[in-house]
């Protein structure tokens, strides 16, 4: 059986929609928080899958939260082993920083369900997969990075033009979630309430209904996206997922 670890920053960031997919795959799912003494205990070589995910603090923060040095640390490593990563939103901003790149505030933040657009190399990646949910993703950051040398930008959006990256074949870094389960929405509106009330033209009403409407699709789509990037065969008894 394959070996997934998941690091986690906040509770209900975790891998949603994709454990299940994992799960049917035979694929064992082990989370480790990144606050904990067992992060530093991790070699980064070790599991098949390694998957950071997303949370509410800076990529760089690290005098704030020290904890970011030895997360940085086990991504750096696990990069130059060409084992394969995958980055979810503050994950794909700290690949990019563990890959020498520049990580800070955007202009605004994006919060919601909003299309990216591919680029060449986008259109040639796993992300084609994202055309059955029209390129429409949930958005939810504040912060940005500079696209690292030898990386390709795989895709954009209006306020942030890296919204996707990948560094050869082996790590892939999105800025969106994918993940989300939407079932599950309540939590993040609780969990980022402040955020949302800080953040105009953002509210948890809309932010609830466009959940329902988009979530599944997307879900459905994720998942393509993802097992298309590891080369498994997408399973019929995801339809379940098609809600």
């Amino acid at each position: 059986m394959q070996e997934i670890v998941a690091i986690r920053h906040v509770a209900f960031e975790h891998l949603g929609v994709l454990g299940p997919f994992f799960s049917l795959n035979s694929w064992n799912i082990r989370y480790i928080d990144a606050n904990e003494v067992s992060l530093s205990q991790l070699n980064p070589l070790e599991p098949d899958l390694l998957v950071v995910l997303g949370g509410p603090i800076g990529a760089y923060s690290d005098t704030d939260y020290p904890f970011l040095r030895r997360e940085l640390n086990l991504i750096e490593r696990r990069l130059h082993a060409e084992k394969p990563l995958l980055g979810i939103c503050l994950g794909a901003q700290l690949m990019a920083k563990a890959l020498g790149s520049a990580v800070y505030p955007g202009t605004a933040k994006e919060i919601g369900w909003h299309r990216i657009s591919l680029t060449p190399d986008g259109e040639q990646s796993c992300l084609s997969e994202l055309a059955s949910c029209n390129y429409r993703v949930l958005h939810w950051h504040g912060d940005t990075f500079d696209l690292p040398e030898q990386c390709l930008r795989l895709a954009s959006s209006p306020l942030t033009i890296n919204q996707a990256f990948s560094y050869g074949k082996h790590a892939l870094g999105l800025q969106f979630h994918l993940e989300v389960d939407a079932a599950e929405i309540e939590q993040w509106l609780i969990g980022h309430a402040l955020e949302i009330a800080e953040t105009p033209g953002v509210n948890p009403t809309d932010l609830r209904q466009d959940s329902a409407k988009y979530g599944g699709i997307v879900a459905v789509s994720g998942i393509r996206c993802i097992s298309k990037w590891l080369g498994i065969q997408y399973t019929p008894k995801l339809k379940l997922l098609e809600f």
